[in-house]
């Protein structure tokens, strides 16, 4: 038996045990963790700063850095997250639909755990809690495999949670963490169909693409934003440069951030000029075609592969359309389908918008920052799914269980 299926059968086990265990002890268990992870706060960050002074050295951006860093308010809002899913109603066991049948069958479409759920993810500690706390409420126990940068954080945060778990008499190998960070070891565990049953890649589009590639476990895709703002020509100019300024820099090495706008040419003036001259001050380097550049001199060249990029950093693309059908096609064409908003005063051209865009998270004057488990109520996420199957957008406890039917009869027999 080697290291992996070792794992996978402890995982599976624990996931027998969680998937019967009543709500209130699983609300005990995630309060008992968080409780652990604030009162450990000193330790986590202790071991946070070996990664982060590590990917320093390496040249790591900053961006991605801010990603990996963890501090006393970020591990509360992990430890607060834990516990708005506690209070979270339990999604296993909820009747979702019951049909009576013309002989007499009575049909009950009932909500059930998923059973072990792996995660493949990079950079952010954080996603170690959210991780956890999700598939545990939901009944599934999980196996992580962070990055190498971020190993000594997530190992910390595992073991405060394992601890919490036993003094609440609950198996601690609901959560496993895989020690080994190797790429041999993360492609075989996406292959490990005897023991996991759904796949999570979080992180950037090579992880993503890597997994989707090689895994045999079924795969949600989720994260890589490109994500769109379309400035109508009916705007608020105002407005949309609050959005735009708070979509780009609020926190720039995250999947939700803006990282392409499309303006309509009618206001393109006016509102490249706006933009230019709010985000240049926060040394926001913006790319766009010549007549983008004609508005404004510091703009620099866009290539086509701009258009397409996650850029996790201080850089943004333009482009100017004559209409919202060309602004509707440029942006599904380049998407990744994660979020879009549409800045405008005009009910008929917002609601063309939104219905035409063919992403997860579609917005009418708000920024794209509120695609997050947390802002959706749902306590915290695993991630967000860009595909359509079985899940899109924010994935909180309903989309981490599947369903079972249960029929009960009175000697029906069939004919």
């Amino acid at each position: 038996m080697n290291y992996l299926e070792s794992l996978g059968i402890r995982s599976k086990r624990a996931s027998e045990v969680l998937a019967h265990l009543d709500p209130a002890s699983k609300n005990l268990g995630l309060r008992a963790a968080a409780e652990a992870l604030k009162n450990n706060s000193k330790d986590i960050i202790e071991a946070n700063n070996i990664d982060v002074n590590n990917a320093m050295a390496k040249g790591v951006s900053e961006a991605l850095v801010d990603r990996l860093m963890l501090n006393k308010e970020r591990i509360d809002q992990m430890a607060e997250g834990m516990i708005q899913v506690a209070e979270l109603k339990d999604p296993v066991g909820e009747v979702l639909d019951i049909m009576v049948r013309p002989n007499g069958l009575h049909i009950e479409k009932v909500a059930v755990p998923m059973g072990v759920i792996g995660i493949i993810y990079e950079s952010r500690p954080n996603v170690t809690a959210d991780a956890f706390s999700l598939c545990f409420k939901s009944g599934n126990s999980t196996i992580l495999r962070g990055g190498s940068d971020a190993i000594n954080s997530n190992r910390a945060i595992v073991n405060c949670i394992r601890e919490a778990l036993k003094t609440e008499k609950i198996p601690d190998d609901v959560v496993l963490i895989i020690t080994d960070t190797s790429r041999e070891v993360a492609t075989q565990f996406m292959k490990l169909n005897q023991y996991v049953d759904l796949l999570f890649p979080r992180g950037g589009s090579g992880l993503i693409q890597t997994v989707v590639e090689n895994a045999t476990v079924p795969v949600i895709e989720t994260g890589v934003g490109n994500c769109h703002i379309y400035v109508d020509e009916k705007a608020d100019l105002d407005m949309a440069v609050d959005i735009i300024d708070n979509a780009k820099t609020q926190r720039m090495g995250v999947c939700n951030a803006a990282e392409s706008l499309v303006i309509h040419r009618s206001i393109a003036k006016e509102a490249v000029k706006a933009i230019y001259e709010r985000l240049s001050v926060k040394d926001i380097e913006i790319r766009g075609a010549e007549d983008v550049m004609e508005i404004e001199g510091g703009i620099r060249e866009c290539t086509e592969e701009d258009y397409a990029r996650e850029y996790l950093g201080p850089i943004i693309s333009v482009k100017i359309v004559d209409n919202l059908d060309h602004a509707i096609e440029h942006i599904n064409r380049y998407s990744t389908h994660h979020s879009e908003a549409i800045i405008t005063s005009d009910k008929e051209t917002a609601e063309r918008f939104l219905n035409e865009i063919d992403s997860a998270c579609v917005y009418w004057n708000a920024s794209t920052r509120f695609t997050d488990g947390y802002e959706f109520g749902f306590g915290s996420e695993i991630g967000i799914s860009t595909q359509k199957l079985h899940a899109r957008g924010p994935m909180g406890l309903k989309a981490l269980t599947t369903y079972k039917y249960q029929i009960k009869g009175t000697g029906q027999i069939r004919n």
